[in-house]
């Protein structure tokens, strides 16, 4: 399985950006894919997820109201759609995948995933 995360780049406070994850190497019928962030110095946290199972989404409280996870199945990507964006929102997101049923306490939860994608830098100026 290769995930290729994209959509990256600078951007001002209160602009937006897509982030896309392409998967491939098999078919994804029952997934959940997430999207995490580690900014400098930080540890790596929880940003989004989409469980295909019951087209659960889930968001951390920074993001929510301001970012949307939407899946395309005939393309086998899954989006993060960032609104007004802020400068703590500077990362190095990830995307990540499940190929596994999963329950909602392990959504957040960085080993709950099987594979990572290489990352796509945001950066947001003040």
């Amino acid at each position: 399985v290769q995930l290729q995360a994209s959509g990256g780049g600078l951007v001002q406070t209160g602009g937006s950006l897509r982030l896309s994850c392409a998967a491939s190497g098999r078919t994804f019928n029952d997934y959940t894919m997430g999207w995490f962030r580690q900014a400098p110095g930080k540890e790596r946290e929880f940003v989004a997820s989409f469980r295909r199972s019951d087209l659960n989404t889930a968001y951390s409280d920074s993001v929510k109201g301001r970012f949307t996870i939407a899946r395309d199945n005939a393309k086998n990507t899954v989006y993060l759609q960032m609104t007004g964006l802020k400068a703590e929102d500077t990362a190095l997101y990830y995307c990540a995948v499940r190929l596994r049923r999963i329950i909602n306490s392990q959504l957040r939860t960085i080993s709950s995933y099987d594979y990572w994608g290489q990352g796509t830098q945001v950066t947001v100026s003040s």
